[in-house]
């Protein structure tokens, strides 16, 4: 691997490795709200959003930080009242009780219009115009990635447009339209995490930091189904028992718990989601931690999980039909393969006894229960890192797995980017017609 790779890959891994305050769907809307807001450069009076199907899945059940409150409302009137578009994903971060009520206010007269964006086939689209009482208008649209801004106008001023490049790069995975992007394999990224020199890596390490604090400050609250809790408590730990895989799945558990719950909690995000980061930092820093393996390791580790979760989503896209614990546990089991003394073959193992096991747990909004999701992800993990280091693996003539590890990952995504589209659909139907009102 040159230099020059190293370089790319290090920027990939910046990028998609970043702090996020609650769930990164409604936050990308509250973004777009605010950046909309800014370029107003007047009170907001009224907010139309257009969305597609796939982040108004993952932002109706959620919730948001510091707000004790569910769903997207609540995270567009704050975006145009007190958001801050310049800190990204923590766009939210500072909120008060004073601009909750006022953005209950602003919900309560009617200020806001949510619609399908029906005439876009981007799973990540968000389309926010604000317009004040004196008949301006601005318009911020994000595509593709959270952060991603392809069109910025105010009245008939264009301040950027970037949709044409967007849309001759739909359907392409990043790395492969992207000129700045590295091309990766698996080789690639194992090698890279490997062997690059400490340095370079160590930033990772901010990540474990991040999101083992996130456990920590989980069990200060009752968040969510609170599994986390369930799981440390005496009965959990009576049937669980005091182990690394015991452990493993309660830190998990804990911060997902507090984040899909709205606490004010950042935790360090992969590929656009911070469920994923967490799925991809807390098993491998847990296992580090009680297997005394050494900072090195685990700081190799680390990048392992996070850059193979990234590998595959660049494929699959940010937002899918298929459960990103699946992606990001997958990561996170070659980092706990590594950390027992795993070879590049042994870790190729654990990827083939994955996807065998998970491929085609369906992603149904993000929601409090998705701690029950992760937790399956991460044991699921645990089990095939103890298979693997045991040279025992799914083959290439049991279901969807191919004796080429890259080719195991493209089936996996066949699958859950073109293959789950239509149960996408049912899963959207269902959400939408139910009569029930949501609980938080």
């Amino acid at each position: 691997m040159t230099d020059e790779e190293r370089k790319r890959i290090t920027r990939l891994v910046r990028h998609w490795v970043v702090p996020a305050i609650g769930c990164t769907e409604p936050i990308c809307v509250a973004l777009a709200t605010a950046k909309a807001a800014n370029l107003l450069g007047a009170r907001v009076a009224r907010v139309k959003a257009r969305l597609s199907a796939n982040i108004l899945k993952n932002a109706m059940g959620v919730g948001i930080p510091g707000t004790g409150m569910v769903g997207l409302p609540i995270a567009i009137a704050l975006g145009a009242q007190m958001g801050d578009a310049e800190k990204g994903l923590e766009v939210l971060k500072g909120v008060t009780a004073e601009d909750v009520a006022a953005g209950q206010q602003f919900i309560a007269e009617g200020r806001i219009d949510i619609s399908l964006a029906e005439d876009t086939t981007e799973k990540l689209y968000v389309e926010i115009s604000v317009s004040d009482d004196e008949g301006h208008e601005a318009t911020a649209v994000i595509q593709r990635e959270h952060t991603h801004f392809v069109l910025l106008r105010r009245d008939e001023e264009t301040l950027l447009d970037q949709r044409a490049d967007t849309a001759a790069q739909q359907g392409e995975a990043c790395h492969e339209s992207c000129a700045s992007c590295p091309e990766l394999t698996f080789a690639k990224v194992f090698e890279y995490a490997t062997t690059t020199p400490l340095e370079e890596i160590s930033f990772i390490n901010d990540a474990a930091k991040l999101n083992e604090d996130a456990s920590r400050r989980s069990l200060e609250g009752n968040y969510g189904h609170r599994l986390g809790k369930a799981l440390t408590r005496p009965l959990g730990r009576g049937i669980m028992g005091e182990s690394i895989f015991s452990h493993i799945l309660s830190s998990t558990s804990l911060a997902c718990d507090a984040r899909m719950a709205g606490a004010m909690i950042p935790v360090m995000s992969n590929s656009g989601s911070g469920n994923q980061g967490i799925c991809a930092t807390n098993p491998v820093t847990v296992f580090a931690r009680e297997n005394h393996n050494t900072e090195e390791e685990l700081t190799r580790a680390l990048m392992l999980s996070h850059l193979t979760a990234i590998y595959i989503k660049l494929h699959l896209g940010t937002l899918s039909a298929l459960c990103g614990c699946v992606v990001a546990s997958t990561g996170s089991s070659c980092g706990i393969t590594y950390l027992m003394g795993g070879t590049y073959r042994q870790v190729t193992y654990a990827v083939q006894n994955m996807i065998a096991n998970l491929t085609g747990m369906i992603c149904d909004g993000a929601k409090p229960s998705c701690a029950l999701k992760l937790t399956s992800g991460v044991s699921t993990a645990v089990l095939s890192a103890m298979l693997a280091m045991q040279d025992e693996h799914v083959t290439s003539v049991e279901g969807i797995i191919d004796d080429d590890v890259d080719q195991s990952i493209r089936n996996l995504v066949s699958i859950g980017a073109d293959a789950m589209t239509e149960t996408d659909r049912c899963v959207m139907q269902i959400m939408t017609s139910k009569k029930h009102e949501a609980t938080p």
